[in-house]
């Protein structure tokens, strides 16, 4: 296979490659007559169809495929004849005036130079689940499924209250006629904090009206950055009731024999997954942070870091969308607001993958099963879940990536150095 490389740029490179036709037809032939032995097409007996008849069938469709495996295993073959790391995905296009010649463009690794992952310094926090907070949980459980009762009494921290609104905010009335009714619970957060706090105090039927400076970027355009004089009626005050936890509190969560010690066992198996994926996540961050302060200086390709902005972006839009934000478009130079974050993540990655293959560290299988394990035992048919995994490529490569990057960060802590920090539950997975 004849290959030719040129530099586009300090890491772009193009690369020039053919394959052979012998080959390919060879392939091709012998595919088709494979297909041929249990073809069956209507008007003549399976095993005796023309080989014309077959080539006219499926002799485009098997081309294609036999061609498209080519491409790929020629690319690779050219990358490893070259000595080339890849970074990102390479487009790879045919070239012009030879059917069986491609041009790939492509970017590569830098050269990182010695990479000493013990000369880093590293915390490593640590955290254990205690009885403390699997109590913590349970009566986070029981007030997902509080009740409310109706009372004459004012209203307090934790009671629900339906409210009706209106504000004025200089001439503008808000709503321009009648009142808007919503209910909040006091100190969830739900309404703004001034008018929450205001509702403390007030009985079924009272109402109150309370000046509130709302900041610039408020999400109502009317009130942003202003003084809004906000008129409240409490039309119902309630009291929250929590449920006993009993039997059939217990059973509602799926331990069939409602047995509080093992509702308390699977509670501390639940949130150990938590702490273990919240450690991890931050030794993940410790690492990387150390890795990005000893080698910033290394240049990024910027193709890698622009496509892994744009995704950023996106994934930023999603977010405000489910939040309730209005975006139709996303403005084209919207990633640039992100290149810096994604150069940060680009260069993480690229030196985890580094330090992997000079070290020759293989996928554990078993760290990549118990992961699986773990993910499924939070679905109903953990092993519907395992299937799953089992049988779709595009999810079980994500998982091995990241048990992969997970393995490789554990061994660079390992060897860095590293003093260990306890923390709390609930300090531990706090993000």
């Amino acid at each position: 296979m004849q290959v030719s490389v040129e530099s586009v740029g300090n890491l772009g490179r193009r690369m020039t490659f053919s394959l052979p036709a012998d080959r390919l037809e060879e392939q091709v032939g012998g595919r088709l007559r494979e297909i041929a032995r249990g073809a069956k097409i209507k008007g003549f007996r399976p095993g005796k169809v023309p080989a014309k008849v077959i080539e006219q069938r499926f002799g485009q469709q098997v081309r294609a495929e036999i061609l498209d495996g080519m491409v790929r295993e020629g690319f690779g073959n050219a990358l490893r004849e070259q000595e080339l790391k890849i970074a990102g995905n390479p487009s790879i296009e045919p070239a012009t005036g030879d059917d069986l010649a491609y041009v790939a463009t492509f970017e590569v690794v830098p050269d990182f130079g010695d990479i000493d992952v013990e000369k880093l310094t590293v915390v490593r926090h640590t955290a254990e689940v205690s009885d403390e907070d699997i109590d913590t949980m349970i009566e986070n459980l029981r007030l997902q499924r509080r009740t409310w009762n109706a009372v004459e009494r004012a209203a307090a921290e934790g009671d629900a209250v339906e409210v009706e609104t209106w504000s004025q905010a200089g001439d503008q009335r808000v709503p321009a006629e009648g009142v808007e009714r919503g209910t909040t619970i006091i100190g969830s957060g739900t309404m703004f904090p001034a008018i929450e706090s205001a509702l403390v105090g007030l009985k079924t039927g009272d109402e109150k009206a309370v000046d509130v400076e709302f900041p610039g970027d408020w999400r109502v355009p009317a009130f942003a950055g202003k003084q809004v004089q906000v008129h409240l009626k409490a039309v119902k005050v309630s009291e929250p009731v929590l449920p006993e936890v009993d039997a059939d509190f217990i059973k509602s969560f799926g331990v069939k024999s409602g047995d509080v010690e093992q509702f308390r066992k699977d509670i501390r198996s639940n949130l150990a997954r938590e702490l273990k994926g919240a450690l991890m996540t931050r030794l993940r961050r410790e690492v990387g942070e150390q890795l990005i302060a000893a080698y910033s200086s290394v240049e990024m390709p910027p193709n890698l870091v622009e496509n892994e902005a744009r995704s950023m972006a996106q994934q930023a839009a999603e977010q405000a969308r489910r939040q309730g934000r209005k975006i139709d478009v996303i403005p084209d130079d919207a990633y640039l607001g992100f290149t810096d974050p994604a150069r940060k993540r680009v260069l993480v990655g690229l030196l985890v993958g580094e330090v992997a293959r000079r070290n020759e560290l293989k996928l554990d299988p078993a760290r990549l099963n118990e992961t699986m394990n773990l993910i499924a035992s939070t679905y109903e048919e953990p092993e519907q879940v395992i299937e799953l995994y089992r049988n779709d490529r595009q999810l079980m490569n994500g998982l091995q990536a990241r048990v992969m990057e997970e393995q490789v960060i554990d061994w660079i802590a390992e060897r860095a150095q590293h003093t260990e920090q306890p923390l709390s539950f609930s300090e531990a997975i706090r993000q």
